[in-house]
């Protein structure tokens, strides 16, 4: 039995050396590696690895996008027994330096200069990193230090020694065995130092295969291999399903030539966070807008007959005759010309995860003709927990429980899991896992949710934001921040949402504007701004986001659990949330907490009913220096909606 990822990529090349396992775009051009170059790549790296001195049951941080030399570095090291811990591309240096010491780690495989840089930069911290190898040498030439090499030095090392011991490297893949530690990814920190979760080969590869098994996934899949390696779900869906199904997988040349490569490729299995699906959906809307005025018509003609008819074509169910001709029409002047445009032509199946999607996001893209689904896990239980079956995707569920769950909810609501993909434990932290894990083996996700009449799980929110209102016209109603939040962030003009009322008499929201959308949009109009401060405070964006807010609101109403979290206030932020500032994880995820200490003036003004409130905020640049941005900002009031009462 394949029980390792070293066996699974040397039983591929053994079956299908010439098969294309990996493709990489470098000046424009794809690159095929295929499946016998990657085992003697990777042998060469092992090789090379061990004459450095890394030994069984050691850490190796792996820093970069996704490279087939980084992927190969990651299998060489399981082949020796060590364990890769892939680290955000976009940390900061001094983020690096809680995981490298965390792990003790003395080898880093880095992607280039950029994190060549960072790592020197802490290696006074951090003595023990003592060997930094890295993959692109450009800008590096003149570089002298100890313990920097090229990976190209390493391969060349590792060729000769793999030559003269050529049982080496099938020796050390036989000594691996499924409960080894496969890789430690580091949880994103939201409310003090990261943890670093420990996965086997077991508890990855089984969930691999549990879910290509659901979507009868095979090696005919191509997937694109965008989003951070350090994330467990891009390292699920490039890296652990990649060798269990051995598809290939296709790294773009750089994170702003995503859609050209994606357009290229045509991915066939594909997988993005809600805010991708957001960003994709601003810029087909962004275009829409500049179209002529036939082309815009009949583009609404027909997403509004997609909106009636497309989610229940995909889900198999009947839609009239009528219908179905116009449908079809539709498919051929904008639903097949939108999904080539976004480079989803081939997608058979598409996932998103990470946080909730908001309905009508989900509703456009199933819409015109993509299987796009939820599913729910965590890096703690290595994604596959709950999966939707094609013809049963709704947005307001997450699936049901694939092979090997085990679901139940607790009194307070928190859904609990029992799989075998769940986490080992967190490294050097037993107290936390005592935390999640029970002795008879059910993991506590932190969510709050439901099994709902037809067997699937209903998230409602974190069981920690899960709130209540307090006094007020809603006094006692549940607050949600996430769904809230969600809701709002499907109208293009909006790209971040914090929403704050548990404890409160009522919800009040701040908002981050999407720049390239709201200043096209005011460039439609004629409307001068100077920078993103100036443009957020326009009175004329104002009224926009307002509109947008008591939309929300009158849907908000509908709902007879949470009409209570409908929005009284909000304001538009003068700066961008941004990861570098501690107001985002790495992840992208909100840190609502530390948002309200930053900015507790706001928040205040918010609920004191003023009108305006000053703000100066420190800022940090992508060069490291750091910088003040400050502005009065309005607050402005909106209209809130009666429930609607359920009919008898």
């Amino acid at each position: 039995m394949f029980t390792t990822f070293p066996r699974l990529l040397l039983k591929h090349a053994a079956e299908r050396p010439q098969a294309p396992a990996m493709r990489e775009k470098e000046y424009g051009i794809w690159q095929t590696h295929r499946w016998a170059d990657m085992a003697e790549l990777v042998a060469h790296i092992a090789c090379g690895l061990h004459q450095a001195g890394l030994a069984r049951g050691e850490h190796i941080v792996i820093v970069g996008a996704n490279r087939p030399r980084l992927y190969a570095t990651m299998l060489a090291a399981q082949s020796l027994g060590a364990i890769p811990v892939p680290l955000y591309q976009d940390a900061v240096a001094a983020e690096c330096v809680f995981p490298i010491t965390n792990a003790e780690v003395r080898f880093a495989l880095v992607e280039d200069q950029e994190q060549v840089d960072k790592m020197l930069e802490v290696r006074e911290q951090v003595p023990q990193l003592t060997h930094i190898f890295y993959d692109d040498p450009r800008g590096l030439r003149n570089y002298v230090e100890d313990g920097l090499a090229s990976l190209d030095e390493l391969v060349a090392s590792g060729k000769v020694f793999a030559e003269q011991h050529p049982d080496f490297f099938p020796a050390q893949v036989e000594l691996g065995r499924a409960e080894d530690v496969a890789a430690m990814f580091f949880t994103s920190g939201t409310t003090g130092n990261p943890k670093g979760v420990v996965h086997t080969h077991a508890t990855l590869i089984d969930r691999a295969q549990a879910g290509a098994e659901f979507d009868h996934l095979s090696a005919e899949e191509d997937v694109l291999a965008y989003l951070p390696p350090a994330w467990i779900g891009q390292n699920i869906f490039s890296y652990a399903q990649w060798l269990v199904c051995g598809y290939t997988v296709n790294c773009p040349e750089s994170s702003s030539t995503v859609t050209i490569d994606m357009k290229e490729i045509g991915p066939t299995y594909y997988f993005a966070p809600p805010r991708v699906f957001e960003g994709l959906l601003t810029s087909v809307m962004i275009r829409m807008e500049d179209a002529g005025a036939l082309k815009r018509k009949m583009f609404h003609y027909f997403m509004d007959l997609a909106r009636k008819a497309g989610p229940a074509r995909m889900d198999g169910k009947p839609i009239g005759a009528v219908n179905g001709l116009l449908y079809a029409l539709g498919d051929l002047l904008v639903y097949g010309p939108l999904r080539n445009n976004l480079g989803m032509s081939r997608v058979r199946v598409a996932y998103t995860a990470g946080e909730a999607i908001g309905p009508d996001l989900f509703s456009f893209y199933r819409s015109i003709g993509i299987n796009l689904k939820q599913l729910y896990g965590s890096t703690e239980t290595a994604v596959f927990v709950c999966l939707q079956p094609d013809h049963e995707a709704r947005a307001d569920t997450v699936g049901v429980p694939c092979r090997g769950v085990e679901i139940k909810v607790a009194e307070n609501g928190e859904i609990l899991v029992r799989s075998p993909g769940l986490l080992k434990g967190y490294y050097k932290n037993p107290e936390a896992t005592a935390e999640v894990l029970t002795n008879d083996g059910w993991y506590h996700t932190s969510d709050a949710g439901f099994i709902d009449a037809h067997g699937h799980l209903k998230i409602i929110d974190r069981v920690k934001d899960v709130g209540r209102l307090q006094g007020g016209a809603f006094d006692g109603a549940m607050f949600a921040p996430k769904y809230v939040e969600n809701k709002l962030k499907f109208f293009p003009q909006i790209k971040e949402v914090v929403a704050y009322g548990d404890r409160r008499e009522k919800v009040c929201v701040m908002v981050n504007i999407d720049f390239d959308a709201v200043g096209n949009w005011a460039e439609r109009r004629n409307l001068p701004y100077a920078g993103y401060t100036d443009l957020a405070q326009k009175p004329e964006v104002y009224d926009m986001v307002k509109e947008c807010v008591e939309k929300v609101n009158a849907d908000l109403a509908q709902d007879a659990l949470l009409a209570g979290s409908q929005i009284s206030r909000f304001l538009v932020l003068h700066k961008e949330l941004d990861a570098d500032d501690g107001e985002l994880t790495r992840t992208n995820k909100v840190r609502r907490g530390f948002i309200a200490e930053k900015y507790q003036p706001l928040v205040d003004a918010l609920y004191d009913g003023k009108t305006e409130q000053y703000i100066e905020t420190t800022v940090k640049f992508e060069d490291g220096r750091t910088g003040k941005v400050s502005a009065t900002l309005r607050i402005v009031d909106t209209r809130t909606f009666p429930p609607v009462k359920a009919a008898a």
